[in-house]
């Protein structure tokens, strides 16, 4: 039986995760309020009314990477304006429309990768993307993650996107190193399935050799996914991968 004094650290240790997570939450949600009010009011003072930015996921998480709709009735130029509009308001992340993806950019290839970076590393600072003890099987729980992930990821599209697999030191190396690469080709495979193209991905593991700064390597804390945005690469618009306005 674990002793009194063992269970209090135990619980304080859960209780200061919470709080933590807790308040990224709610820093997020009066980011989200903020970057609202400043693109309802930019859209009103430049009489797009019918538009709306919505700064949530599809699950009602917030995000800086806002959703446009209520621009059915605008013409392409009209679309083009209102989206960089939005896109310009100091924190706004990658723009997309309820009808149909579309980057706002000036003609040059412009997706911030260091904020789409930002993004994701927040979203797994409080949260881990976790699998089945020894498996490469993604469990029930991480998929919200991943689709918050994979929303966090859209305005990066057009870059290279490393996916990076770690374990710690239990185990032989080689199977560790196996064992990081499949998970790491699991993320990636899930990150297809939402709509992230397959060539801008890229999988690898590196074993337990990379453990987290501060932790021994043997410690269960450096089973983890990592993402890092690694290069732009501009990719030419098709309507199957980067479909217009509408």
């Amino acid at each position: 039986m674990k002793s009194r004094p063992a269970i209090a650290i135990a619980l304080g240790a859960v209780l200061v995760t919470a709080l933590g997570y807790v308040g990224s939450q709610s820093g997020a949600e009066a980011l989200a309020q903020r970057l609202d009010e400043r693109a309802r009011l930019a859209i009103a003072e430049a009489g797009y009314e019918p538009v709306t930015a919505r700064f949530q996921t599809r699950r009602g998480a917030p995000i800086r990477h806002p959703m446009l709709s209520g621009g059915e009735g605008l013409d392409e130029g009209s679309r083009d304006r209102v989206a960089k509009l939005v896109a310009g308001l100091p924190g706004v992340g990658g723009i997309s429309w309820e009808d149909g993806w579309a980057n706002a950019s000036s003609g040059d290839v412009d997706f911030e990768p260091v904020r789409c970076q930002d993004d994701v590393e927040t979203l797994l600072r409080t949260r881990s993307i976790r699998f089945e003890e020894g498996s490469a099987a993604l469990l029930d729980t991480s998929n919200i993650l991943i689709d918050e992930v994979a929303d966090a990821l859209r305005p990066c599209l057009g870059s290279i996107i490393a996916i990076i697999g770690h374990t710690d030191r239990s185990g032989t190396e080689p199977g560790n190193l196996a064992l990081s690469q499949d998970r790491a080709r699991a993320v990636r495979e899930a990150l297809v399935r939402r709509g992230i193209p397959r060539d801008g991905l890229r999988a690898r593991g590196v074993g337990s050799s990379e453990p987290v700064q501060g932790l021994e390597a043997d410690d269960p804390a450096n089973r983890r996914i990592e993402f890092s945005v690694i290069r732009i690469e501009p990719v030419t618009p098709t309507p199957v991968d980067t479909p217009g306005p509408r």
